[in-house]
């Protein structure tokens, strides 16, 4: 679980990507090469992102959870450096959505960082990093499902993975399990009310969760 070392702030490094020249859109691989040398985890926070924010960006889960899971792939063998297909690379999202999001990121990050720090030294021991692996392989598989409103957690499980890895935070890691099994948990009942109720049982209890919600 090794990641490459660097004393900048992760805020800043999320801000570089704001000063990416391209035009109406930007693709995936561009995202990736401008902070490929933070190593994996910021590839991970990164990607995961637009599903993890309050209000997601539609129409990109399913091609950011393939592209976190060939990542994953890629950490469980045991590559050093990230790498990402030509066809993942030359995926587009619009420049002013992803501008929106960076820009929302980078001020989050800011305020986050004060309570993020290296802590609790198992989070970089072999073991921790098969077992975020292999969760980063099942939380970004529900992602590429196509069931709505159940995004979000399984993000938010990657997100935080990618956090324990780039600033060494063994908190992120314990709070990446906690929303896996949450997330799990919330799938599998999707599944449930779909095989008993039907697609008008999800809808309903979609219903239910957005009044709870908002």
């Amino acid at each position: 679980m090794e990641q490459v070392e660097k004393n900048t702030p992760l805020s800043e490094d999320i801000s570089r990507l704001l000063t990416l020249e391209s035009g109406d859109n930007i693709t995936f691989g561009e995202l990736a090469a401008a902070v490929a040398d933070r190593g994996f985890g910021i590839l991970l926070v990164l990607f995961s992102l637009p599903s993890a924010l309050p209000v997601p960006a539609p129409g990109y889960s399913t091609p950011l959870g393939i592209v976190l899971f060939i990542l994953g792939v890629q950490m469980l063998t045991g590559r050093d450096t990230p790498w990402m297909p030509e066809w993942a690379a030359r995926k587009e999202i619009r420049r002013q959505t992803a501008d929106r999001m960076i820009a929302g990121a980078v001020k989050f990050f800011a305020f986050v960082e004060k309570f993020v720090r290296p802590r609790f030294a198992f989070v970089n021991g072999k073991a921790a990093g098969v077992f975020c692996s292999v969760l980063l392989l099942l939380m970004s598989g529900l992602m590429i499902l196509p069931i709505p409103l159940t995004n979000t957690l399984p993000a938010m499980v990657i997100f935080c993975i990618g956090v324990s890895l780039t600033e060494r935070d063994g908190l992120a890691f314990i709070a990446a399990i906690l929303f896996g099994v949450a997330a799990t948990a919330l799938y599998v009942l999707a599944v449930w009310v779909i095989v008993h109720y039907g697609a008008h049982g999800l809808h309903e209890a979609k219903e239910i969760i957005k009044g709870w919600v908002f």
